[in-house]
């Protein structure tokens, strides 16, 4: 009796196993559940778009035109208008001396309520910060500029290598989905072999065993694929709520692989260091600054006063009394307790910062080149070294599985080609998305990533 119920519990989980079988090639299509495609171009474009670290870095730029727009808005003439009521309680006192008598007179002068509206307009001719805000200003529009191109950079890359990262899973899922239907085979044809008493139980048990684990590997790398979606919608900018899957051509990729390791690196092509020297530049004018802060600051001006004067404040404004006039005012630091000369020393000590700075930088972007290069080269070499395992490993699958079949070899043969074709099948997809994420490392560290 024990023995027909565990027949009949065998027959069950090898019916269920072949329907899994017949129902894998319809899941793929569904693991995102969107009708959206993009391809890695189009990830890209949307990140540069919509990415909000990019459009930090935009309205930055806009923040640094403003910016440069207040500071030299001192240059143009400087209207003002103010006005001034005054009512005196006792009116001032003025002494006199009369003609012929010699004698000093003390006298009242003025009048009790004087009302005075002035517009008063300045031009500046020369200003020393002024001219120091004229000659950075296209400067730090630039690095504002470069600021922004760094930020697309490092979005272009992450996106990028995120995309091939699901492209790794996805694919994965495949390999498993295929290697779950070929076990899902040899579980019938153990079975089957079971029954007609050409092998043992424990031929159908490991068969089973080993679906069982590949069926844990698919729903693990299944479950992988939310996460990871997430993932790249969080680098791109993508609406969480909004769903798409992603499009690719694998011969497209192939092609993609090739890249030019003769090329020489040339930190000038490194955005960061392009940062740098638009800083050690900003900080060279800053000198200059300092260096003549001892210049005059002259100007223009013109004042047009509008007096109203009367003892009764209700006719105050009955009568004006205007006048105008022009001038120009110069003004020039004799002595500033030598803050002009300590502010050159400061500042000529920062750019030697900055030259530190740049020997420390340079350091880096080539020791991230060798490293890239010599990823990149090993993957390469790796990917030509897994196509070829995935092809033995395939022809003595099918060499061992035959044999099985024929009662030449155990089982176990099975089991080992299996695992074999599994693990080179996942090694050749990881290679080859390995050696791409290592290429944009390699082109990120040499420069040569370009943005729009």
């Amino acid at each position: 009796m024990f023995k027909f119920f565990v027949d009949i519990v065998k027959r069950l989980i090898v019916s269920s196993t072949l329907v899994f079988c017949i129902s894998i090639p319809g899941f793929s299509q569904a693991v995102n559940g969107a009708d959206t495609a993009l391809t890695l171009d189009q990830c890209v474009d949307y990140a540069l778009k919509h990415q909000p670290f990019v459009n930090q870095a935009i309205v930055n730029v806009a923040i640094a035109r403003a910016t440069n727009s207040i500071t030299l808005a001192g240059w143009l003439p400087q209207v003002n208008v103010s006005a001034n009521l005054t009512h005196y309680n006792t009116l001032p006192t003025a002494f006199i001396k009369n003609a012929s008598s010699g004698t000093t007179v003390e006298q009242k002068t003025g009048v009790v309520n004087t009302a005075i509206p002035v517009v008063s307009v300045t031009q500046t001719i020369f200003n020393p910060a002024l001219l120091y805000a004229a000659r950075s200003a296209p400067l730090t529009i630039r690095e504002a500029q470069q600021v922004t191109d760094s930020t697309k950079i490092e979005i272009v890359a992450g996106v990028s290598k995120t995309f091939y990262g699901l492209l790794l899973t996805l694919e994965q899922i495949n390999v498993l989905k295929e290697d779950t239907a070929r076990l899902g085979k040899n579980v019938s044809d153990a079975y089957h072999q079971y029954v007609s008493g050409i092998v043992d139980e424990t031929d159908y048990d490991q068969a089973v065993i080993s679906l069982n684990n590949s069926k844990f590997q698919l729903k693990q790398a299944t479950e992988n694929v939310t996460p990871e979606y997430a993932v790249l919608k969080q680098i791109m900018g993508y609406p969480p709520q909004s769903q798409f899957n992603v499009l690719y051509d694998t011969a497209r990729m192939m092609n993609d692989i090739a890249f030019d390791t003769t090329q020489s690196l040339q930190f000038e092509k490194r955005i960061e260091f392009q940062v740098l020297q638009t800083e050690k530049q900003l900080q060279g004018q800053q000198i200059d600054y300092y260096r003549k802060a001892w210049l005059p600051t002259l100007g223009a001006f013109f004042n047009y006063d509008y007096e109203f004067e009367n003892n009764s404040f209700g006719k105050l404004f009955s009568q004006a009394y205007p006048y105008s006039y022009m001038g120009l005012s110069l003004s020039m630091p004799i002595f500033t307790g030598l803050a002009r000369v300590q502010n050159v020393k400061k500042n000529r000590l920062q750019l030697d910062l900055l030259n530190w700075s740049e020997a420390n930088l340079k350091s880096q972007i080539y020791s991230e080149y060798t490293t890239a290069l010599a990823n990149y080269k090993s993957n390469l070499y790796n990917l030509t070294i897994s196509k070829d395992n995935v092809n033995l490993a395939k022809r003595t699958y099918d060499i061992v599985s035959l044999q099985y079949l024929q009662g030449v070899v155990p089982y176990l043969n099975v089991i080992t080609a299996e695992s074999n074709l599994i693990t080179s099948e996942i090694s050749y997809h990881g290679a080859l998305f390995q050696l791409l994420s290592s290429k944009i490392d390699l082109e990120k560290a040499m420069g040569v990533i370009v943005v729009h």
